[in-house]
């Protein structure tokens, strides 16, 4: 009979100066080792919507793995407490046109000047 492990136990230094970042908006992709989640706000005003990255978080995919499974117990028990999230439609992502919730996104600096090549 293999010896089971106990859980162990981590101690979190939360520090006291500790900035929060609002995020409304997220990009995943990952490597082969690594899963890449950038951060993102949308803010709502006039002209087309521009997402900027607040932070960058890289993991491992184990513990990329372990975190979708936290986020998905810590949501069901959200939901049994305050009801369910909105419905799944209306954030639906379209990898191949690249439209999510009905808005059309893109990565990159679109303010970027094009090359003399470029139209």
């Amino acid at each position: 009979m293999a010896d089971q492990q106990q859980p162990r136990q981590v101690n979190v230094e939360m520090p006291g100066n500790l900035n929060a970042t609002y995020a409304n908006f997220a990009i995943i992709s990952h490597s082969p080792s690594e899963v890449i989640i950038d951060f993102a706000q949308i803010l709502p005003g006039p002209g087309a919507a521009k997402a900027r990255v607040q932070t960058r978080v890289l993991m491992t995919p184990q513990n990329a793995k372990m975190l979708y499974q936290a986020l998905g117990h810590n949501l069901a028990k959200f939901e049994q407490q305050f009801g369910p999230v909105g419905s799944h439609q209306s954030g639906y992502l379209d990898p191949k046109t690249g439209s999510l919730g009905g808005m059309q996104w893109n990565v990159g600096n679109q303010d970027a000047q094009p090359k003399d090549d470029e139209p």
